[in-house]
């Protein structure tokens, strides 16, 4: 490591999932770093909770120029700045290529692109999950030696931040409310196979209203009709779809006796923020390489129109018992 390392990039672009699991990095970084200047390099979905986040000074939010001018005009500020050091957490060949438009002289450089002075060489770093992957190319920058990069190893995201503005929020007085369980059942809209049928979470949401729990339904705008769906299960059931951003998301998380989705950025950010989790893949993606962490049960089928509301609604009892009584 340089003496003096008081400027810094850290790059993180893409989906949400993939940037709540990428915090623990953040983390380290600053922890690593605590009196730098960091910035975040990212894209405007995530503006709202990264601006929260005390792991960095600043935030921007063009890390996806569009056309020459626009990458013309990142060249210049992320030149004037004169980083001493840039962590591209994103590793693709976009991030990468922001390392090769700061040439000649780029600064310091963690990740993956062709000529950068601190590569991640291992040859397996993709067959490694998230978490373990990130803390692998850390150890190879020289900032954690002993990172924990066996499978399983590595600490899940810290949302304790979150929590801790979730808990001042939390209505004081003489009733307590009922548990609640937060239903994730959207995804990428071009991703269907990634999603468990609507008709089997409104019937997983009977289940659980019988259990004792109110349903909070978390989505995109355009995931309202699901909420539609499940309510005609449940009437009571609580549409916050298109009502909610990133950290608010991470605050219901927070609070939740229970949190069941798709593999989805919502649902990670809900396992971090510590909610008992039950997550579903399909075959579409690999749980080993980006499951959340925590308390979490990951179920799996190749087809998950074939996963049974009775297998699910198990998982989510041995996380979160039946109860009557407040949280």
């Amino acid at each position: 490591m340089p003496r003096r390392v008081e400027r810094i990039l850290v790059i993180k672009l893409s989906a949400l999932g993939d940037f709540v699991l990428a915090l623990a990095a953040m983390k380290k970084i600053r922890e690593v770093h605590p009196k730098a200047h960091i910035t975040l390099l990212t894209t405007p979905p995530f503006e709202g909770l990264a601006g929260s986040c005390p792991y960095f000074n600043a935030v921007e939010t063009d890390g996806r120029p569009r056309g020459l001018a626009q990458w013309l005009a990142l060249r210049r500020r992320l030149r004037a700045v004169r980083y001493d050091r840039v962590y591209d957490l994103q590793t693709s060949a976009r991030s990468s290529r922001i390392f090769q438009v700061l040439r000649p002289g780029p600064p310091a450089w963690s990740g993956i692109a062709f000529g950068c002075s601190l590569p991640h060489r291992n040859r397996l770093r993709n067959h490694m999950h998230t978490l373990e992957r990130q803390a692998d190319q850390l150890m190879y920058a020289g900032v954690w030696p002993d990172a924990p990069t066996q499978p399983g190893q590595a600490p899940p995201p810290d949302l304790s931040w979150i929590i801790r503005q979730a808990e001042g929020e939390r209505q004081t007085g003489g009733v307590k409310p009922r548990p609640y369980a937060m239903l994730v059942p959207g995804g990428a809209a071009h991703r269907p196979e990634k999603r468990w049928p609507v008709e089997k979470y409104g019937e997983l949401a009977r289940i659980l209203h019988a259990r004792g729990f109110d349903i909070v339904v978390i989505g995109g705008p355009q995931e309202a009709a699901l909420a539609h769906a499940i309510q005609r299960d449940v009437p009571g059931a609580r549409d916050l779809t298109g009502r909610t951003d990133f950290a608010r998301v991470a605050m219901l998380g927070a609070r939740a006796a229970l949190a069941i989705g798709n593999d989805t950025g919502p649902l990670h950010l809900a396992a971090a923020a510590g909610a008992p989790t039950v997550v579903l893949f399909s075959k579409a993606s690999d749980p080993a390489l980006s499951a959340p962490r925590g308390r979490v049960a990951v179920l799996q089928a190749d087809d998950l129109s074939g996963l049974p509301v009775a297998e699910v609604s198990q998982a989510a009892a041995s996380l979160a018992p039946r109860t009557t009584s407040g949280a």
